[in-house]
């Protein structure tokens, strides 16, 4: 008797889901819900629903188009990398050699 087993093909695959691949996902989920925090907190402050509401559909357009954008124009790793490559420095500057000479070698 054979035995019949799945093979799961999508392991190594990123997460991709409307789009959006990888931890955009995760962006635009926070995102989301710091607009209904926002929304529950200006609600609950006594502001006019007419005011409240296009200020938060606004910005949530702003957030859609924004990590839409993010995800295409980086991809996957590309936002990481990015940062990654804006946080090393230009230059190095040492003005003595003492430090790389005094390094003892094991032996």
């Amino acid at each position: 008797m054979a035995r019949v087993f799945q093979i799961n093909k999508g392991v190594s695959r990123p997460i991709v889901f409307k789009g959006l691949k990888a931890q955009y996902i995760a962006y635009l989920a926070s995102g989301l819900v710091g607009l209904l925090i926002t929304f529950a907190g200006l609600y609950i402050l006594g502001l006019s629903l007419f005011l409240v509401l296009p200020v938060i559909l606004g910005l949530g357009t702003l957030l859609f188009y924004g990590v839409f954008a993010l995800s295409r124009r980086f991809v996957q790793y590309g936002l990481m990398k990015y940062l990654a490559r804006r946080s090393l420095p230009k230059v190095i500057v040492f003005r003595s050699r003492r430090t790389f000479t005094s390094l003892k070698v094991k032996t």
